[in-house]
């Protein structure tokens, strides 16, 4: 599908028309690899039920139900989930199988390469949130006002820069073989120390200590800020992520340009 897209791209001119035949490209590989594009949507579903659906409306703070704090819990994990997974296991399966190899030869624009990922994580995000959201409203019975479904959606979208750049990071730090490994094991655990599985009070002492140098630690914040429950400013959080931001994206282009050169000289 992405060798038909580029091959169609280079006959349509407008860089326009090239991010769109790139984009739905992308949008059906990721669609129909059911194993990764179902468990994204599925998961965080299944886990929210898991650990909130038999109590939701029971207090868990002030003015916030244990149905709404993992709803905010399970929302950060899918977002992010998305755009670690997607960059982190399709771009590895990508240059193993040497797709990269055929954009570098098309008139495709690397920009629009990765523009074209980045919507596409984008949509499954949403698609992600809109699923998990419909679920908790109309199964589990998770009530919160319009504003802040949206604001919780949105903060989560805007605050995922990021996970994109861990993804490429690992997507050229480890072959096609090991990218799927490495990124279950790397993000379950940035999850679990973070306290997005269970709260912060039940898990280890060493790890509540390490927790507020994670960067899901500080992208759940905006998440529970989001319905109530703030523990630490979104400026704070939004400062966090910005950092870890430049650090995974510096990451991800050094292990690109040696990755470049190891290859093409």
């Amino acid at each position: 599908m992405t060798t038909t897209a580029v091959r169609g791209s280079g006959t349509t001119g407008t860089p326009g028309a090239m991010l769109l035949a790139h984009t739905r490209a992308q949008f059906l590989t990721f669609l129909r690899n059911v194993a990764l594009s179902a468990v994204t949507v599925a998961l965080p579903v299944i886990l929210f039920t898991l650990i909130a659906g038999s109590a939701p409306s029971q207090p868990y703070a002030e003015g916030v139900t244990v149905g709404a704090y993992f709803l905010a819990s399970m929302a950060a994990y899918a977002v992010s989930g998305v755009m670690v997974f997607n960059f982190g296991v399709t771009v590895a399966v990508d240059r193993g199988e040497k797709v990269d190899l055929l954009i570098r030869a098309s008139p495709l624009p690397p920009v629009l390469y990765l523009l074209a990922r980045v919507i596409t994580a984008l949509v499954f995000a949403v698609i992600a949130l809109a699923v998990l959201f419909a679920f908790a409203w109309l199964v589990i019975g998770v009530r919160l006002p319009g504003e802040t479904w949206l604001g919780l959606g949105a903060s989560l979208l805007v605050g995922a820069l990021p996970f994109i750049g861990l993804g490429f990071a690992i997507a050229y730090l480890t072959g096609p073989n090991a990218a799927v490994a490495v990124t279950n094991l790397t993000y379950l655990v940035l999850a679990f120390a973070s306290g997005i599985f269970m709260p912060m009070a039940s898990l280890p002492e060493f790890v509540r200590n390490m927790a507020p140098y994670l960067p899901t630690y500080h992208y759940a914040q905006l998440a529970w800020s989001a319905v109530g429950m703030r523990t630490e400013s979104v400026g704070t959080s939004a400062l966090w992520l910005v950092g870890y931001g430049v650090l995974f994206f510096a990451v991800a282009l050094y292990a690109y340009q040696r990755d470049e050169t190891r290859r093409f000289g």
